[in-house]
């Protein structure tokens, strides 16, 4: 999967990344009951789009994406504009090694998740839960699997396997149907970090 995500930034290949922002994301920025302005960690952040809109809103924003010119996208288009943020190249499953402050009260992820192989995605789970604070927000977008993962595009996830994966740490709050992709369901999930 790795290769195919840097060769479609390559070719400028993203169909992940319309710019235009995702209701589930507006919703808890702007909406009832909304979150306050706060730390935010955009998980898989691509070219920025979503990172962007959040410093935007007042948000301290980080983004982290494995590929480097996604971050070189988003350090351009950041510089276009008049918001601060930052983004670093680095391993979801490995957030430690960046040197993060734990202490994030919004986590985001729009993709990421169901895109990396299934037998690093506890590595996913421990690397991202110590960096938000007791009490933040996670919210995560997933393809969701059939009984037999796609063999083209991201793999997804299987039905309960977000609420399994996220259990020590997590309280899931939503899980709301989206559209999906070929044979793939789709789904928003919000969760709750628990008290430590």
């Amino acid at each position: 999967m790795s290769l195919f995500f840097r060769a479609a930034y390559l070719v400028g290949l993203k169909p992940w990344d319309s710019s235009v922002m995702p209701p589930e994301l507006v919703a808890v920025v702007e909406g009832d009951g909304h979150l306050p302005p706060g730390r935010f960690l955009d998980v898989g952040c691509g070219p920025g789009s979503n990172s962007i809109y959040m410093a935007e809103k007042g948000w301290d924003v980080t983004g982290v994406d494995f590929v480097p010119r996604a971050i070189a996208m988003a350090r351009r288009k950041l510089a276009a504009g008049d918001v601060k943020a930052g983004f670093l190249v680095g391993d979801v499953t490995r957030l430690g090694e960046l040197g993060l402050e734990p202490g994030f009260d919004f986590v985001f992820d729009k993709g990421c998740f169901h895109s990396i192989p299934d037998e690093l995605r506890d590595a996913y789970v421990s690397s991202v839960t110590p960096l938000a604070r007791p009490g933040a927000t996670m919210l995560m977008f997933c393809f969701v699997r059939g009984d037999k993962p796609s063999r083209v595009g991201p793999r997804g996830v299987d039905r309960t396997e977000v609420a399994r994966r996220f259990a020590s740490g997590w309280e899931m709050v939503s899980e709301t149907n989206g559209p999906g992709f070929g044979r793939l369901g789709a789904a928003w999930y919000r969760l709750l970090r628990l008290q430590v």
